[in-house]
């Protein structure tokens, strides 16, 4: 295999990023050591590059807490912090370096520092209203227990409503609330905005006008909402198996070919499907266990209930 040492003047070098095949042979086939610095073909074995630059850490860690302990970069940014994460914050540990802890004569000084630290990240009226805004987020998100994709996802609404000024003049808990339930809607996570409304002083009705406002304000897909989505989570505070989640998800498919599920709430519709799956696997639960865990009435339940029944003609086990 004979190796060749490609030129490496400042006008011919190539980001190693982009090199994605030999220039000699056109093989895809290449190898980056990084402990000799060369890029090499590993068909011709032509050194493309040399001199090349481990981007990675220099130091080695074994253990998730000499990681963190060696690492001397801070968090990534985050659109649920008001400032994304940019700004430095003093500690409230109250410590030097070292670890040591803070003579109280200096510990006075550092509470002043932080208090003038934190004035000064939040400096204009759109920092003050993201902060408060932010800490709803945080708030409701752990009430909820939403994942980090839906928090994301909702300040980056909550953002755009702000930029359009659509937050002025209303609650910013309310429309907080609306961007958590958009969010929701478009990371397919099985939330009613009853739900969300109910951590909130604003009420439902005022939440779902603000939803309402940003659908038609700023340019976002919503997904129609899928009563399958709901099935798992009502069967799983219920603790029902999963063969009553599968016949569950099964009933509402078939009512979506005969096209019964349209104009239907599709909790209501997932809660009436989970009662008949658990009366088909013998696992019965009453209409108001289900209904609470829907988040619907009984009175919702039991028509979905009939409606499917006789629609699907389901044959149920004589009790």
């Amino acid at each position: 295999m004979s190796s060749h040492i490609a030129d490496t003047d400042e006008k011919t070098t190539v980001s190693i990023q982009t090199i994605e095949k030999c220039p000699e042979c056109g093989s895809t086939h290449l190898i980056r050591n990084y402990e000799r610095g060369e890029m090499v073909c590993a068909d011709c074995g032509l050194v493309i590059t040399e001199k090349i630059v481990d981007s990675g850490p220099e130091w080695r860690a074994f253990t998730p807490e000499e990681r963190q302990k060696r690492s001397r970069v801070g968090s990534p940014t985050t659109l649920t912090i008001h400032d994304k994460g940019l700004s430095t914050v003093i500690d409230w540990r109250d410590k030097d370096a070292m670890g040591k802890k803070l003579e109280p004569k200096r510990r006075i000084e550092v509470i002043r520092w932080r208090k003038w630290q934190i004035r000064a990240r939040v400096h204009s009226s759109i920092d003050r209203n993201l902060a408060q805004a932010m800490s709803e987020l945080d708030r409701i998100s752990a009430q909820l227990s939403l994942p980090k994709t839906v928090k994301e996802e909702a300040a980056m609404i909550y953002r755009k409503a702000v930029e359009k000024g659509l937050v002025r003049g209303r609650s910013i808990e309310a429309v907080m609330a609306a961007s958590i339930y958009a969010a929701c809607r478009t990371q397919k996570i099985p939330r009613t905005i009853e739900e969300i409304a109910k951590y909130t002083r604003s009420g439902r009705k005022e939440v779902a006008r603000c939803y309402r406002l940003i659908l038609k304000e700023i340019n976002i897909r919503i997904p129609l909402a899928d009563a399958e989505t709901f099935v798992p989570r009502i069967a799983s505070e219920l603790g029902l198996s999963g063969s009553v989640q599968s016949k569950a998800i099964e009933i509402i498919r078939k009512a979506k070919e005969m096209v019964l599920t349209v104009g239907k709430d599709p909790a209501g519709l997932a809660a009436a499907a989970v009662y008949i799956a658990s009366l088909m696997e013998n696992e019965k639960r009453t209409q108001k266990e289900i209904a609470r865990a829907a988040k619907v009435t009984e009175v919702t339940v039991r028509n979905r209930y009939k409606e499917l029944v006789k629609k699907l003609k389901i044959p149920l086990p004589v009790e």
